[in-house]
């Protein structure tokens, strides 16, 4: 090779040397501001505030919860005294989430509640199931209430009453009520699991 080759070859390669210099550089920068971003729960991110309802009469109790996030297990509760039926409201998840489409399932099970002549209701038995999809808004806090309650009327069949609907609001601002940024709710392993069916 001689010598003008040898220097225009040089000259390539200390200038591909300084672009991949200078691409490491603006890597590293954007890093840094993720990480500061996120260690100071600032304005990346978005808040969710999810919260299980029972709104069923005295004619069913009940006697499981199970709240999953994309896969995660956010609440999970059996109890057979009584005390879970008697909680009007169950707050799930109150901290920040990656903004984008989350899901939320539900699994309920029940028990017949009834005294007297209609002592036979303590024999029925219901397991609902469901789910709901939401998007989490950059910046904005996503409210979800997941409500257990009974559809139709008197005539309704009482096997055909409990249902879960979902009533979604969405505010500004990613803070929870105390004004105070909210923990990280994450899945196993500091990342978002992919959904899966409630066991």
């Amino acid at each position: 090779m001689d010598g003008p080759t040898y220097a225009v070859r040089l000259r390539d390669l200390e200038q591909r040397i300084d672009e991949l210099k200078e691409q490491i550089r603006r890597s590293h920068t954007r890093l840094s501001l993720l990480s500061d971003t996120i260690l100071s729960g600032g304005g990346a991110g978005s808040h969710a505030n999810i919260k299980f309802k029972n709104e069923l009469s005295s004619a069913f109790r009940v006697t499981r919860v199970l709240v999953v996030l994309d896969g995660a297990v956010q609440y999970n509760k059996t109890d057979q005294s009584g005390t879970l039926a008697e909680q009007a409201e169950i707050p799930i998840i109150n901290g920040s989430v990656p903004p984008g489409d989350h899901t939320v399932q539900v699994l309920v099970n029940l028990q017949g509640n009834g005294y007297g002549v209609f002592s036979y209701l303590r024999g029925y038995h219901f397991e609902l199931r469901s789910s709901h999809s939401f998007t989490a808004v950059e910046g904005k806090t996503i409210n979800l209430d997941g409500i257990v309650f009974e559809k139709g009327g008197v005539t309704t069949p009482l096997d055909q009453r409990p249902a879960i609907r979902y009533v979604e609001k969405v505010s500004s601002g990613i803070a929870d009520a105390s004004g105070a940024p909210a923990p990280a709710v994450a899945a196993p392993g500091g990342a978002v699991a992919p959904a899966a069916p409630p066991p």
